[in-house]
């Protein structure tokens, strides 16, 4: 075994390299700065990263915001017949938003995986669309 280890070291010097290098930087503390990934409470039963934060804050604003509106501002609601064939409400087209959002996302992440700024880009698109003609 030992002349099959010699031989092979001369073959693969990186290999020797590796083997009297030890294990390195592994079992040392690395600095921490700021994740997007990282758990905010970490013993909690779901994972909190601040991106589902971030998430969950902007879909309950705006539900918060389509609610106020209908309830001061347009008491009777906007109803309107868009492109779609649909009568829709605010909350109606704030609810088709969501569920296109969410489904572009997963079309992208199954078809071309990271990064996800093309499919932000395109949620942001589909919800002016969908305000703005359904």
């Amino acid at each position: 075994m030992r002349k099959l280890l010699l031989t092979l070291s001369l073959f693969f010097p990186t290999t020797t390299l590796a083997q009297t290098a030890g294990w390195g930087n592994v079992g040392q503390q690395e600095e921490k700065g700021f994740s997007w990934t990282s758990p905010l409470w970490p013993d909690f039963w779901m994972a909190w990263t601040p991106a589902t934060l971030v998430v969950f804050v902007g879909i309950f604003s705006a539900i918060a915001l389509i609610g106020l509106l209908e309830g001061f501002k347009y008491r009777d609601g906007i109803e309107r017949r868009g492109v779609l064939g649909l009568t829709t409400t605010l909350g109606d087209r704030l609810f088709i938003t969501l569920l296109g959002s969410v489904y572009i996302f997963l079309a992208w992440l199954g078809l071309v995986g990271q990064p996800v700024w093309i499919p932000l880009f395109l949620s942001i698109g589909w919800g002016t669309f969908v305000f703005w003609k359904v």
